[in-house]
C-alpha cells in the first residue's frame, strides 16, 4: 500500500511496534514516506503518531487503519480473556483510537478526509476457534457504518476494506499449521482453499492495495458506510 499510495504523490507516515520494519517499508515506499513506531493499541502513541503527521505534513486526509493480530486458536471453551482482550484493542479500539484523532487533529476542521478500515471475512463467515478475531473484525464494519452516517454532514468518508485470505507469511503460516493439523501437505491445504472459492485463486497484497488507493481516492467520493469484499469472490452479500 505504502509504495503504491507513493507512487501517486501522497505523503506517508507509516507506522507499526517493530520500528526497524517500518523504516524499511518507508525507506521502500520512497517518496514522501517516513515511519516511526507506535503501538495503536496506546492512547498516548496515537496522539504521538498523530502529533507526527500534523507537524510533518500539515494536515491529515487519509486513514488506513490496518493494524490486525490473529490472536490464538481458541474454542471458545478454552478462551483466555487475555487472549480476547489482546486481539479486540488490536483489530477494533484502536481503529476508534486513530479515527477520533485524526478526525479531532485535522478532518473535522477541514471537512474533508476519507478512512478506510480493514476487516476480515472472517468476520462475515466466523472460523472455529477464532471467537475473538472474528468477533473484532465483524464490529469493524458496524463501526465503519456508524462514523459513516456521523462524519458523511461533514464531508469525511468512511469505508471498510474486508480481505479475505491474501498471500502473505501470516496466511502461510496459517495454512501450513491448518495442513500438519490435518495430515495433508502444506500444497494439498492450499489447493483445498483455492478450490472452495469460485475464482480459485488467492488475493495477493497488491490487489487490496489497489481497493484502498480507490477507497481512498476522489474516485470513490460518493462510496462511504460500505464494507467491500477483496476474496476472489469467496464471500458474497447481497
Amino acid at each position: 500500500m505504502a509504495k503504491l499510495f507513493a507512487a501517486e504523490g501522497a505523503l506517508l507516515l507509516l507506522a507499526a511496534r517493530k520500528e526497524d520494519l517500518v523504516l524499511q517499508a518507508a525507506a521502500a515506499a520512497g517518496g514522501g514516506a517516513i515511519g516511526m513506531r507506535a503501538d495503536v493499541t496506546s492512547e498516548a502513541d496515537v496522539a504521538a503518531m498523530v502529533d507526527r503527521a500534523m507537524n510533518v505534513f500539515g494536515k491529515v486526509d487519509i486513514l488506513l487503519d490496518n493494524a490486525a493480530a490473529p490472536g490464538q486458536d481458541r474454542y471458545v471453551w478454552e478462551q483466555t480473556l487475555e487472549n480476547w482482550n489482546a486481539t479486540i484493542a488490536v483489530d477494533l479500539t484502536a481503529a476508534m483510537l486513530c479515527t477520533r484523532e485524526v478526525l479531532n487533529r485535522s478532518m473535522l476542521e477541514r471537512g474533508s478526509g476519507a478512512i478506510v478500515n480493514f476487516s476480515s471475512t472472517a468476520g462475515w463467515t466466523g472460523i472455529p476457534r477464532k471467537t475473538h478475531y472474528c468477533s473484532a473484525k465483524a464490529a469493524l464494519r458496524a463501526f465503519t457504518k456508524t462514523v459513516a452516517l456521523e462524519v458523511g454532514p461533514k464531508g469525511i468518508r468512511c469505508n471498510c476494506l474486508v480481505p479475505g485470505g491474501i498471500d502473505t507469511d501470516l496466511y502461510r503460516s496459517w495454512v501450513l499449521r491448518t495442513a500438519e493439523e490435518k495430515g495433508l501437505s502444506y500444497a494439498e491445504q492450499r489447493a483445498r482453499n483455492e478450490a472452495q472459492v469460485p475464482l480459485r485463486t488467492i488475493s495477493t497484497p497488491e490487489d487490496v492495495a489497489n481497493l484502498a488507493l480507490f477507497l481512498a481516492s476522489d474516485e470513490s467520493r460518493t462510496i462511504t458506510g460500505q464494507s467491500i469484499n477483496c476474496d476472489a469472490g469467496a464471500v458474497m452479500i447481497g
